[in-house]
C-alpha cells in the first residue's frame, strides 16, 4: 500500500499564510509498537479536517499529541506557527508547563467522556475554567457562561447538575466550557462515542453550528455523515499512515486506495438495516 500524503493540498489562502496546524514527519511510538509513522497534514485557518479510520490506526493518538497529550517522537507539530510540546534550535528540548500552558490557552479539547464536576451545576462547570484560569471575576464568568450555555441549547439547564442532564446535555455543557474560552482551534477525540444514538444528533448539530461560525476544528470521528457533509478535509489513517487525504468527495467516492474502500464497504454493512 502506498501512503499518500496530503502534500499536494493547495496551499493557504494569502491571508492565512500561516496554518493553523502543521503536521510534518511526524512520528510516535509505544514501545516497539509505532502508531504514528511519517504523519504530515495542514489545519488551515477556518477548516474542519475529520480524521476517519479503523480502530487503533492512530487517529486518536495523532489528536492527542497536537496538544502535546501525548508526546510525539519525531517531527514537528506547530500551532499557528509554534513549535509544540518542544523547543526552537537543536537540541531540543521539551517544554516547561509554564510554556505548555501558554501554548494551550488557545486550544480547546472535547473527549469521549464529559469529564464535568459532578459538585457543580451546569453553569459552574462552564464558568470555572474562565475563574481560574482567565482571571475573570465570578459575576462576568457566570454572565459569559449563561450565553455559551445559550449557544449550545441549554440555557435552561443552567442551575442543573450533571447527574441530572442526560448524555447528550452533558457532552454540550463540555462544549460550552471550551468555547468559553475562545479557543483559535478546537479538538474533538469522538465525542459521541459514549453516546446512546439518540443522543448524537444533538451533539452533531452544536458542531455543526461551530463549524459555521469559522471555528478551526480537527475531529476524530465514526459519525462518516458528519465528515461528509461538514468537513473540509478528511484524512484516512491506517496502521499509523495517512492513506488518503483530500475533500470528503475525493476520499469517500473517488479514492482508488483498497483500505479506504474497505473500511466504508464494512462501515456500511454494520450500520445497515
Amino acid at each position: 500500500m502506498t501512503a499518500v500524503s496530503e502534500a499536494a493540498a493547495p496551499p493557504a489562502a494569502a491571508g492565512d499564510a500561516v496554518p493553523m496546524v502543521s503536521i510534518r514527519g511526524v512520528g510516535k511510538s509505544f514501545g516497539t509498537n509505532e502508531v504514528l509513522r511519517d504523519i504530515d497534514l495542514t489545519v488551515n485557518k477556518s477548516e474542519v479536517v475529520c480524521l476517519i479510520g479503523p480502530s487503533g490506526s492512530g487517529k486518536s493518538t495523532l489528536l492527542r499529541c497536537v496538544n502535546f497529550l501525548e508526546v510525539y517522537d519525531r517531527g514537528d507539530i506547530r500551532i499557528e506557527g509554534k513549535l509544540v510540546g518542544y523547543t526552537e534550535g537543536t537540541p531540543r528540548r521539551r517544554q516547561s508547563n509554564r510554556e505548555l500552558r501558554t501554548l494551550r490557552r488557545n486550544v480547546g479539547m472535547v473527549f469521549q467522556q464529559f469529564n464535568l464536576w459532578p459538585h457543580m451545576t451546569a453553569l459552574g462547570n462552564v464558568a470555572e475554567a474562565l475563574v481560574q484560569v482567565r482571571g475573570m471575576d465570578k459575576a462576568a464568568a457566570a454572565a459569559r457562561a449563561r450565553q455559551m450555555l445559550d449557544r449550545v441549547g441549554l440555557a435552561a439547564k443552567a442551575d442543573a447538575y450533571p447527574a441530572r442532564l442526560s448524555g447528550g446535555q452533558q457532552q454540550r455543557v463540555a462544549i460550552a466550557r471550551v468555547i468559553a474560552m475562545e479557543p483559535h482551534l478546537m479538538l474533538f477525540d469522538e465525542p459521541t462515542s459514549a453516546l446512546d444514538p439518540e443522543l448524537v444528533g444533538e451533539v452533531l448539530q452544536v458542531m455543526r453550528d461551530l463549524a459555521a461560525d469559522g471555528m478551526t476544528m480537527v475531529v476524530v470521528t465514526h459519525e462518516m455523515g458528519f465528515a461528509a457533509n461538514v468537513a473540509d478535509k478528511v484524512a484516512f489513517l491506517d496502521h499509523g499512515r495517512i492513506a488518503a487525504f483530500g475533500t470528503p468527495r475525493e476520499v469517500f467516492h473517488e479514492s482508488a486506495e483498497p483500505r479506504v474502500r474497505q473500511f466504508l464497504q464494512t462501515y456500511h454493512e454494520r450500520n445497515s438495516f
